[in-house]
C-alpha cells in the first residue's frame, strides 16, 4: 500500500467498501433465498400431501357412495332379491365392478359371502362376522373401509369395503362388499404416481396403526410390506414423527425436505420428500446472477471512483512535479495554478506564497554574493599583486621563513580569489548574464594549454599529466570557456588521484557530430550514492576520500551550465577511475573518426 498513489488508494478503499458491502448483501440475500426457497418447497410438499390425501379419500367417499347406492339395488324393501337376481344385478353395475377391479360380494345378515361377480375357491359360503369392519358397519348401519387385511380366501392383502343392505324398515338385511388388492392395485391415482415419478419424489403412504407399507416400500412390486426398525429408514422416522414437515437426512447423507399429512378416515400417513439441493440451485443461480450485476457494478463505481479520484489528486501530482523541478533546479521559480478542491487551492495558495518569499530571499542571497564577491576582489587582487612582487624579490631578498609564508599567503589568496571567481560566474549563468563567443577551436592547443597551467598543482601532488588529442580535432566552442571546464576537471583529477597516478586528458568520438573531451584518473572516483548529485550546485562529496578538499561545491555545477551554453553534453563514468566527459559539436567528425581507427590498427 505504501507503493500506492493517492487516488488508487481512494480507489481501491472505495472497491473495498463496495465489494465488503455488496458481499455482506449477497451472503444475506443468498441465505434468505435459501430460506425462502426451503420455505416453498416446503409448503409445496404439504401441498402436494394434501391434494393426494384429499383426492384419496374423496375416491375412498365415491367407492363407498357408489356401494351404498348400489346395495339399495338388491332388495325388494322387505327381504334381499334372489341369489340368482343378485348375480344379474352384480352384472349390471358396470361402474361399481370398475371401482372394486379385485372383487364385489354380496353377503347375508349373518356377513356370509352368498354372491360373488368374480369366482374365488371356497369364497361363497364363507362368513367374515369376525371381521372389525363387519361389525362397525353391524353397530352404524353406515357403510366402512376396513384397514388392510389378508383375505381368508385369496390369502392377498385387501382393503375391504361394506355397505348395508337395508329393508324400507330400516333393518339389515345383508351386505354389498368390494375389494382392492393393494398387492396389485394402488389406491394412488396414475396420473398422480405419474408426476411423483416424474418430479423425482420420494413418497410414501404408511398405516400407522399396524406398521406397514401401504404405497412406497422398499420392494416395488410388493406394495404391502412392514416397515423395518426405528434409524433404519430416516424417511420413515421422519414420517412418524410428530413434525407435519421439516429436513431430514437420507440414508446417503442428503439433506431431504418433507412433509406429511394423514387420512384420517384410515388411519394412514402420506409422506413426500424432495432434495434439498432443490431450494439451493435455484437460490444459487440467483446468487450467481446477482453476483455478475454486482460485481459489473463494482467495476463500474471502481472505474468512476478512480477517474473521480485522479481528477482530485491530479493537481497534487502537477504540484509534485513541480517541486521536483524546482529541486533539480533551485534557479527555478515557478509557480502553481490554484485549481481544484479547496483543499488543493490552500495548498496552491500556501506553496506559491512560500515561492514568493524563496525567490526574495534567493534575490536577496545572489545580490549579497554579487556585491561581496565584487568588493573583494578588488582588495584581493591588489593583495595577490603585492605577494608577487614580494615573492619576485623586487622589495628586497627576505629570510627564507619569511619567503615560505609569503609563497603560502600568495596561494590562499589565489585560491580564494578562484572561489570569488566560482561564485560570480554562477551568479551570472544563474542571471543568465554570462555570454560565449562558439567559433571552431582546435582541441590540441586548448589541451596543451591546460596541463601546462595545472602542471605545477600535478607535481605537488605527485601526479603526472598526459594528453591524447588528434591534431586536427576541432570543435564549435568558447576556448575560454571549455579551458574553465578542463581546468576544474584536472585540478579535481589531480586532487582525488593517488600519488604516482596519472591522469589522462583525451578526445574520441561521442554522438554522431559531436567529440568527447575527457579527464581520466586512476583514483577511487565518486561514491554511487552521491552520482545523481554530482553537478548540482554546492554538492561535494568527501565520504570515501582520504583527502580534505574544500571549495564551493559550485565547480560541477559551472562546468554543466557552461556546457549547455555551447550545446554540449557532461557526464560521469567509472572505469578504473573517475571519467569526467562532455562532448562538444565537431567540425571534423569524420577526421577524427579517422584517426581514432588508425590509432587502434597501430596498438
Amino acid at each position: 500500500m505504501r507503493s500506492f498513489s493517492l487516488g488508487t488508494r481512494i480507489t481501491l478503499i472505495i472497491l473495498l467498501g463496495t465489494f465488503t458491502t455488496v458481499g455482506s448483501v449477497l451472503l444475506i440475500a443468498y441465505g434468505a433465498l435459501v430460506e425462502d426457497f426451503e420455505t416453498i418447497l416446503t409448503d409445496q410438499q404439504l401441498f402436494e400431501t394434501r391434494r393426494i390425501s384429499e383426492e384419496v379419500d374423496q375416491r375412498l367417499q365415491l367407492k363407498l357412495d357408489v356401494l351404498a347406492e348400489s346395495a339399495a339395488t338388491l332388495t325388494d324393501g322387505d327381504q334381499l332379491l334372489p341369489a340368482d337376481q343378485l348375480a344379474v344385478q352384480l352384472d349390471r353395475q358396470k361402474l361399481l365392478r370398475s371401482l372394486f377391479p379385485d372383487g364385489v360380494l354380496v353377503f347375508d345378515e349373518k356377513a356370509t359371502a352368498i354372491v360373488e361377480d368374480t369366482f374365488v375357491p371356497n369364497r361363497i359360503g364363507t362368513n367374515y362376522a369376525d371381521r372389525a369392519h363387519f361389525q362397525r358397519a353391524l353397530e352404524t348401519g353406515e357403510p366402512v373401509i376396513s384397514q388392510p387385511v389378508m383375505g381368508r380366501t385369496t390369502g392377498v392383502p385387501l382393503l375391504s369395503f361394506v355397505g348395508p343392505i337395508l329393508s324400507d324398515g330400516g333393518d339389515i338385511l345383508g351386505f354389498l362388499g368390494g375389494t382392492i388388492n393393494l398387492g396389485k392395485t394402488s389406491i394412488i391415482p396414475e396420473n398422480m404416481l405419474r408426476e411423483i415419478a416424474k418430479d423425482g419424489a420420494t413418497f410414501k403412504v404408511i398405516d400407522v396403526a399396524n406398521s406397514l407399507y401401504i404405497e412406497g416400500g422398499p420392494a416395488p412390486s410388493n406394495q404391502i410390506q412392514e416397515l423395518p426398525a426405528p434409524g433404519v429408514d430416516p424417511f420413515v422416522d421422519a414420517a412418524l414423527s410428530a413434525l407435519g414437515f421439516g429436513i431430514t437426512q437420507a440414508p446417503d447423507g442428503e439433506d431431504w425436505i418433507f412433509a406429511t399429512n394423514r387420512l384420517q378416515r384410515l388411519g394412514w400417513m402420506f409422506f413426500r420428500a424432495v432434495p434439498y439441493e432443490r431450494a439451493t440451485a435455484p437460490a444459487w443461480q440467483s446468487f450467481l446472477r446477482f453476483l455478475g450485476i454486482s460485481s459489473l457494478i463494482a467495476v463500474v463505481i471502481g472505474g468512476i471512483s478512480f477517474l473521480l479520484s485522479r481528477n482530485a489528486t491530479m493537481p497534487l501530482e502537477r504540484m509534485t512535479r513541480k517541486i521536483r523541478r524546482m529541486v533539480q533546479n533551485p534557479t527555478e521559480f515557478g509557480r502553481l495554478d490554484p485549481a481544484g478542491p479547496r483543499e488543493v487551492r490552500n495548498l496552491a495558495h500556501a506553496f506559491n506564497r512560500l515561492m514568493d518569499e524563496r525567490e526574495a530571499i534567493s534575490q536577496m542571497k545572489e545580490q549579497f554574493v554579487s556585491n561581496v564577491s565584487h568588493e573583494l576582489r578588488t582588495p584581493l587582487t591588489s593583495l595577490n599583486g603585492a605577494l608577487r612582487l614580494v615573492n619576485s624579490g623586487v622589495a628586497g631578498a627576505l629570510p627564507e621563513k619569511a619567503l615560505e609564508m609569503n609563497r603560502l599567503a600568495l596561494r590562499n589568496g589565489e585560491r580564494l580569489q578562484l572561489l570569488i571567481s566560482d561564485l560570480l560566474d554562477f551568479n551570472k549563468l544563474a542571471a543568465g548574464q554570462m555570454n560565449v563567443s562558439l567559433e571552431p577551436q582546435r582541441l590540441a592547443p586548448i589541451f596543451e594549454s591546460a596541463i601546462d597551467g595545472n602542471q605545477t598543482l600535478a607535481d605537488e601532488h605527485e601526479v603526472t599529466l598526459e594528453s591524447v588529442c588528434p591534431p586536427k580535432a576541432t570543435v564549435v566552442a568558447d576556448d575560454h570557456r571549455l579551458r574553465q571546464i578542463l581546468d576544474n576537471f584536472i585540478s579535481n583529477a589531480v586532487k582525488f588521484s593517488p600519488s604516482g597516478g596519472t591522469v589522462t586528458l583525451a578526445a574520441t568520438s561521442g554522438d554522431e557530430g559531436f567529440i568527447r573531451i575527457s579527464v581520466r584518473d586512476q583514483g577511487d572516483g565518486v561514491p554511487k550514492s552521491f552520482v545523481p548529485y554530482l553537478f548540482e550546485r554546492f554538492s561535494q562529496a568527501e565520504a570515501g576520500t582520504t583527502r580534505s578538499i574544500k571549495g564551493t561545491g559550485l565547480g560541477l555545477s559551472i562546468c554543466r551550465e557552461l556546457t549547455l551554453l555551447m550545446h554540449g553534453h557532461i557526464g560521469y563514468e567509472y572505469k578504473q577511475g573517475a571519467h569526467f566527459w562532455i562532448e562538444l559539436p565537431s567540425t571534423e567528425h569524420e577526421s577524427l573518426a579517422d584517426h581514432e581507427s588508425a590509432r587502434i590498427a597501430s596498438q
